[in-house]
């Protein structure tokens, strides 16, 4: 047998609890003020618009649907982008399928350096996709444990002691999990190293609008990347977060080329990587993307709800913080309000996370990360008093 998915884990130890305080702040999905899913008003529409033409179900290309291609590519670079015309993009099963297309790509065709260098700490799943692309994967230092932030020189140091042209994956905006974001004067100098040393440069971008509230400010780090030519970048984009389209699997990988001629040659290359994966990908929730990315109103609407739901999660985060402060609790809570997007890391020990679970029905990964969509004004309290408890012996 092999070992059970951890995340999947704390959800079942979280339904055998009876207990009504109970908590689940370990998934990672977004949750509204009444902790229920939440379907976009603008995905409703657009599946009611979708519904009424009554489309086929005719097999989509091997790259998949090319309204919402384009329209999924001009979010993420930026309608005026000029690396628009030589970009070779192609649809994927979310961002895992995006990141495994990548691996395979970069497994085939990346001679040079077959490690990924993964920020520590990263989305689980992230080593997992690429050892399965055959693909030697490595860590770069990223998170400061001391501070709950950024170790800034740390990962600049690791970036220049890599191996020239070495593949380095960057979570673009609300890196998971720690929620820790460089600034942009940050980002400037890790885009510094990273040209300098001959680096590729590989975004992983699951949370674009979801961090701040604004797809334009979430996407600057990759629209910045890319503006100079010199660095080669690759995307995997997933709209599971920010369209709430968890279920159906929409995302997309791309491939800044040098020029059109090298972009169809990619593209020639990435069908033939996708055919025996899965052949083509599915339509419907490509065909509900794509609408609300290309309708004016629905694209508006969205917009304005995803700003909502950043705007909660930043609301949960004030008011966890401010309640810890408000208990008189010792510890610095600052990291609660500094970090950004859907996960914190709490700074709890495994140990404190265990009583949590155990006195106070509480479920989270052991390294201390929340889900701060899992909280709401009705157990905002109750978390930060159960927290309060564990660690004002610390």
């Amino acid at each position: 047998m092999g070992p059970p998915d951890a995340i999947l884990g704390i959800t079942e130890a979280f339904k055998r609890d009876a207990d009504a305080r109970k908590m689940n702040v370990g998934v990672g999905a977004y949750r509204d003020d009444q902790g229920k899913p939440f379907v976009l008003r603008a995905v409703r529409k657009a599946e009611a618009a979708i519904l009424a033409r009554s489309h086929d179900k005719e097999y989509l290309p091997i790259t998949g649907l090319p309204a919402f291609t384009a329209a999924a590519a001009e979010l993420a670079y930026g309608a005026a982008s000029p690396a628009l015309p030589r970009l070779a993009v192609t649809q994927s099963i979310s961002g895992t399928g995006a990141l495994r297309i990548g691996g395979a790509f970069l497994q085939r065709f990346h001679a040079a350096q077959p490690t990924v260098y993964l920020p520590d700490p990263t989305w689980g799943n992230h080593a997992a996709i690429f050892r399965d692309c055959g693909l030697r994967v490595a860590k770069y230092r990223y998170f400061d444990a001391a501070t709950n932030g950024l170790n800034l020189p740390a990962m600049l140091d690791d970036l220049r002691a890599m191996p020239r042209a070495s593949i380095v994956l960057l979570h673009a905006c609300a890196h998971n999990p720690p929620g820790v974001d460089p600034t942009p004067a940050q980002w400037a100098d890790i885009r510094a190293v990273v040209a300098e040393r001959g680096h590729l440069a590989f975004f992983d971008m699951a949370y674009q609008g979801f961090a701040s509230g604004d797809a334009d400010r979430d996407a600057a780090a990759l629209r910045s990347f890319v503006a100079g030519a010199d660095i080669p970048v690759l995307l995997s984009q997933s709209f599971a977060k920010n369209m709430g389209l968890y279920a159906e699997r929409v995302g997309t990988f791309s491939v800044v080329a040098a020029d059109p001629a090298e972009r169809d040659r990619l593209l020639s290359q990435l069908k033939i990587l996708v055919r025996p994966l899965y052949s083509n990908p599915p339509v419907y929730g490509a065909r509900i993307a794509a609408e609300v990315l290309t309708d004016p109103a629905l694209r508006s609407e969205w917009l304005g709800e995803v700003s909502m739901m950043a705007g909660r999660i930043i609301a949960m985060r004030q008011a966890l913080r401010a309640r810890l402060e408000e208990l008189g609790s010792t510890l610095s809570w600052a990291h609660i309000t500094d970090q950004i997007g859907m996960f914190c890391y709490t700074g709890l020990k495994p140990e404190q996370v265990d009583r949590l679970a155990r006195d106070f029905h509480i479920y989270m990964t052991r390294d201390g990360r929340i889900s701060i969509a899992g909280i709401s004004s009705s157990n905002v309290n109750y978390l930060a008093d159960s927290i309060h408890a564990v660690t004002k012996d610390q």
